[in-house]
């Protein structure tokens, strides 16, 4: 007897609910402070037009000015002869044909979108993730292979790695990056921000990558060394590719955490996104819009990652 499926719309129903008095309950919130909203002042900050201004080479005369569209064509005939064309908006042209123009005036300006300071940091922000992310991958499979290996040297000082960057914060270490290692080394601040992001990374995946190698059933490895592989060969041609099936969700979690810890290098003065938000509110003084977008960038971020590694995790799960 088959059971009868139950509907779920009661429960999204209820979803909805909870989602509306959370609003609900963020916009009494900010009545009671007597905040007001200002989303208009939020685009600026990723896209804007900005002005070049066009100015004259030298002391000249208007000698003509065609309109097209919304550009102006503006050609301008020195003392010697010397022609010079200018391309500005029809709207800001200040002189008019037989005009005197000295040198340097400006005579129109030039218009062209260009990406505003949330944009800029959102690109810091995922280049950062991205490089420190590889770097750091690269270095956690080294460490938790050391930390496996019967090399007691290896063992060790892979050991001492994991344990003092795992116990020891990550903004202390971005401090002695920049301002000690950073200022005897003469390392710039990005390359002292990736550098203890990605060592950071790197200690949390050699746990999770050395996790994953000690779930495989020994007898895996004693199996492959008795078809005639190496130690070597037997890590990378059978022991490696079942334990990244099994270590995929908490690298696909470290490095969402990755993302989200990039936030901190903004304390040695690199403009990522959190910095940029920052900066957007001090001219803005639109402080809730401005960090809800910026919650929302990261969020354009790790979601589409999240969703990535739950499909691949999902097509490695029916490869077995």
């Amino acid at each position: 007897m088959s059971r009868t499926k139950r509907p779920t719309w009661p429960w999204h129903g209820l979803t909805a609910l909870i989602l509306l008095l959370i609003g609900v309950g963020l916009w009494y919130s900010t009545s009671l402070i007597s905040y007001e909203w200002r989303w208009n002042r939020v685009p600026q900050y990723f896209a804007f037009q900005a002005e070049d201004a066009q100015r004259a080479e030298s002391v000249s005369r208007v000698e003509k000015i065609e309109q097209g569209g919304r550009s102006a064509h503006v050609t301008l005939v020195a003392e010697d002869g010397k022609q010079q064309l200018l391309s500005v908006a029809s709207d800001s042209l200040q002189f008019s044909e037989n005009d005197d123009v000295d040198e340097g005036d400006v005579v129109g300006v030039q218009r062209h979108w260009t990406a505003g300071p949330l944009l800029w940091g959102l690109w810091t922000t995922l280049w950062i993730s991205v490089v420190s992310g590889a770097i750091g991958l690269f270095i956690g499979l080294f460490a938790g292979l050391c930390r496996l290996s019967k090399n007691p040297t290896l063992h060790d000082l892979s050991t001492l790695y994991v344990e003092l960057v795992r116990g020891t914060p990550l903004l202390v270490q971005i401090f002695i990056f920049y301002f000690f290692i950073g200022t005897v080394l003469n390392l710039s601040r990005e390359f002292a921000g990736v550098a203890a992001l990605a060592l950071f990374t790197g200690a949390y995946v050699a746990e999770i990558v050395r996790a994953g190698v000690q779930s495989i059933a020994r007898g895996q490895n004693e199996a492959a060394r008795s078809l005639g592989l190496s130690a070597p060969q037997a890590m990378r041609h059978v022991i490696l590719p079942q334990a990244f099936k099994r270590v995929l969700p908490p690298l696909a979690g470290q490095f969402i955490s990755l993302v989200k810890d990039t936030s901190l290098v903004s304390v040695i003065a690199i403009t990522e996104l959190t910095k940029s938000g920052r900066e957007a509110i001090t001219t803005s003084f639109s402080t809730f819009e401005i960090w809800f977008c910026v919650a929302a960038l990261y969020l354009v971020i790790n979601l589409p990652l999240s969703h990535l590694a739950s499909r691949l995790e999902r097509r490695l799960g029916q490869s077995d």
